[in-house]
């Protein structure tokens, strides 16, 4: 983008990233503060945005935010957090507060999404024009990419919250607030934690049972990716993921046993891959909006 530089938010259920740079191989400043209340997180956000837009000057802001959000323009809530079970979040005004701030153009949606098209301009999505980005963390959501744009219809995807076909013998109720044994009320990190019980992460070997259940649950979703959108890849990224590569592994395996020779993956390798670009894609997916908002 010739040089110039962006601004981006990556804001998170439980961490926020502000980030200004030219591209991933020039970051200029970065910052890290918890997801607490609207007023003090978004606050301290405004303050930082001043600061560079003072020392530094920047083309535009991204912003790439949990959700469920309203990515409507012409809905009087565009821009905000809709029903979230974060206390106090729900109906927080990110999109336009920061964007006031910032005092540039700006370009708002999810976080998975920023994601997805992190990877596809730096990482492992590059030359698709379909793809899919799965974090899996405190929650579980999924940024699908459809020729060449992030779906739209009266919201944005909600992937992490279908039902799966449950694993043989899996009798967790699941933990999320909403749908109980969704895919984020199976994998998710909350629900891994439910699983474990008195034990801890660091007591539980990768040939555990328990990662049957986790990967099963997250092949269960690339199925519903691959049937519903069959993006050219699928990455999958994110906390639990981080900690726990091996399951890369297990959801190809899963995945393939499951849609059981009726639709050919694409490519030579493993059709679901880790980011390229890590635990970045997601404050870069921020940096990838901002350069979006310009192109526009």
């Amino acid at each position: 983008m010739n040089g110039r530089v962006f601004a981006g938010v990556e804001l998170g259920g439980t961490k926020c990233v502000a980030i200004l740079a030219r591209g991933p191989d020039d970051i200029i400043d970065r910052r890290t503060l918890p997801t607490t209340s609207p007023e003090q997180t978004l606050g301290a956000i405004e303050a930082q945005l001043r600061d560079w837009r003072s020392a530094h000057g920047f083309a535009a802001l991204g912003i790439a935010s949990f959700g469920p959000v309203d990515l409507d323009e012409q809905s009087p809530s565009y821009g905000q957090i809709v029903r979230t079970s974060k206390p106090s979040w729900s109906g927080a005004d990110v999109a336009r507060r920061l964007e006031r701030a910032a005092g540039v153009v700006t370009a708002f949606d999810t976080d998975v999404n920023g994601a997805a098209i992190a990877e596809m301009r730096w990482g492992s999505g590059r030359g698709f024009h379909d793809f899919a980005y799965i974090t899996v963390g405190t929650g579980i959501g999924v940024g699908l990419i459809v020729n060449g744009k992030p779906t739209r219809g009266f919201a944005h995807s909600e992937l992490g919250h279908i039902r799966p076909a449950r694993f043989p013998k899996d009798d967790f109720a699941g933990c999320c607030p909403y749908h109980g044994d969704c895919v984020e009320g199976l994998a998710s990190g909350p629900a891994i934690k439910a699983r474990l019980g008195a034990r801890t992460f660091g007591e539980v070997s990768d040939d555990d049972p328990l990662w049957d259940r986790v990967g099963w649950s997250l092949a269960q979703l690339c199925q519903v990716i691959v049937c519903a959108a069959a993006p050219h890849a699928i990455a999958i990224g994110g906390g639990v993921m981080d900690r726990q590569p091996h399951l890369i592994r297990r959801v190809n395996r899963m995945l393939e046993d499951s849609l059981n020779g009726y639709i050919p993956l694409p490519g030579e390798g493993a059709y679901v891959c880790p980011p390229e670009l890590g635990a970045d894609a997601g404050p870069l997916g921020a940096i990838a909006l901002a350069m979006s908002a310009v192109s526009a």
